[in-house]
């Protein structure tokens, strides 16, 4: 039987949960949740009536697109206006969580590339179509629009404006001329769990989008912002999951056969056991993107030096992503590496893509044999396994799964399947451990 002590102990633990982010820290082991591709048949933004190889080719020049942006944002933004330049529909992966008391449920596109959590919110002065009913800030009894004196708002600097009656609004214009305004707010934010109920995170900063628009998708809610600033859902988590998150993606193959990614928080994310390769994650501007420093490329007993990219040259020269479905390098650098994949390739068949995109094909026959590449990071020699580094893109066709880019450098999703990567904000560190992440 409890004692009086003890059911007291638990009271005021619960009441530390609502008035703080240390309830999941301190009683719960860390949580999951799922990540589904956008080309999942799980996914509201399937297309059935698009073949295997249009989904890969949009996939692709996402990856183009992407990259783009990543380098003018790097390049020519502050800090406090990097979301400016993020595409707006330019992820790969949606997650859903729910906003208010009681919860609303909201899918989103999950973007390591920008800060903000934000929604369609009613009343929506220019929202674009969606399909799923907007979020009613006035149906959640824990909703707050904040005031333009407050430190969220601040720090906000250039894309905050102050409204008639001193509330802060934000504004984002991005890259690809979509936009949204609306409220900075603080609300109650609910995340699923694959191993328990769902978990709270109180007076959570928001965005309640009241005039959206451009290329979003109707069939998602908004942006989940999973990046590296102050904004962000895992900088908002603090020391609730230790700044601790990691995901595992699956293959395609395994995505069209219904498995999802996992994406786990706090002690859920810890990576760790045999086969465990670290690398320091390197704070630059802007803080929104995960800065690692890549040293050589090996293909077979062939090493690369990497000499860097406009991200830097010796210390965070490329960003890793999970939204972007192509390694890329910078032009020279991708020359050489693709020159040597050409040579170390045993009884290969060139061929071409049809879209263009790739530039080194072959054709899939039995005695084709692929080199093993390598990417070294500092400290990390990560060993890469065929589906990281060729796309069947159809039945005849296999594909490097590399590209270059004018500027930047990027380490894409299909580099990141099948293994389990934890980001370790507080440690600032990237692991990588090789994982069937079917099985988790």
């Amino acid at each position: 039987m409890a004692t009086f002590q003890s059911v007291l102990s638990f009271a005021s633990a619960i009441a530390l949960c609502v008035a703080s982010f240390g309830c999941i820290y301190a009683h719960n082991a860390g949580f999951t949740t799922e990540l589904v591709h956008r080309d999942s048949p799980k996914s509201p933004l399937y297309n059935s009536q698009q073949t295997h190889l249009q989904r890969l080719n949009k996939a692709m020049r996402r990856s183009v697109s992407r990259a783009h942006h990543f380098q003018r944002t790097a390049a020519t933004v502050s800090p406090k206006e990097v979301e400016s330049e993020i595409i707006a529909n330019g992820g790969e992966y949606l997650m859903s969580l729910s906003l208010g008391t009681p919860p609303f449920e909201i899918l989103a596109i999950a973007d390591t590339g920008s800060d903000l959590i934000w929604t369609q919110c009613t009343p929506c002065d220019k929202c674009y179509k969606q399909i799923a009913p907007l979020f009613d800030p006035k149906s959640s009894k824990t909703y707050r629009d904040l005031s333009c004196d407050t430190r969220q708002c601040q720090n906000l600097g250039e894309s905050s404006s102050c409204s008639s009656e001193q509330l802060c609004q934000y504004s984002y214009h991005y890259g690809d001329r979509s936009f949204t305004n609306g409220n900075l707010a603080v609300d109650t934010v609910t995340l699923p769990s694959t191993n328990g109920g769902p978990v709270y995170f109180p007076k959570t900063v928001i965005g309640c989008g009241r005039r959206n628009n451009g290329t979003f998708d109707k069939k998602d809610s908004g942006i989940i912002g999973l990046g590296g600033g102050p904004m962000s859902l895992i900088s908002q988590m603090g020391s609730s999951v230790g700044g601790k998150f990691s995901y595992c993606l699956v293959p395609f193959s395994a995505e069209s056969a219904g498995n999802s990614s996992k994406l786990h928080f706090g002690r859920n994310a810890v990576v760790s056991g045999s086969g465990v390769q670290s690398t320091p994650l390197i704070s630059k501007t802007p803080g929104t993107f995960y800065y690692l420093t890549l040293e050589a490329m090996s293909v077979g007993d062939k090493k690369i030096e990497f000499g860097g990219s406009s991200f830097g040259g010796s210390e965070g020269n490329i960003i890793i992503d999970s939204g972007t479905s192509l390694t890329l390098f910078p032009v020279n650098f991708f020359t050489e590496f693709a020159t040597a994949v050409e040579n170390a390739v045993i009884n290969g068949e060139r061929t071409q893509d049809a879209s263009g995109l790739l530039s080194h094909c072959y054709r899939p026959t039995p005695d084709l044999k692929v080199p093993v590449i390598t990417a070294h990071f500092n400290g990390a020699d990560v060993v890469l396994q065929t589906l990281n580094t060729f796309i069947l893109i159809s039945d005849d066709v296999l594909c490097l799964a590399f590209n270059s880019t004018q500027s930047g450098a990027i380490f894409g999703n299909v580099a990141q399947m099948n293994f389990l990567i934890g980001y370790d904000i507080l440690g600032k560190s990237v692991s990588f451990k090789p994982t069937d992440c079917t099985q988790l």
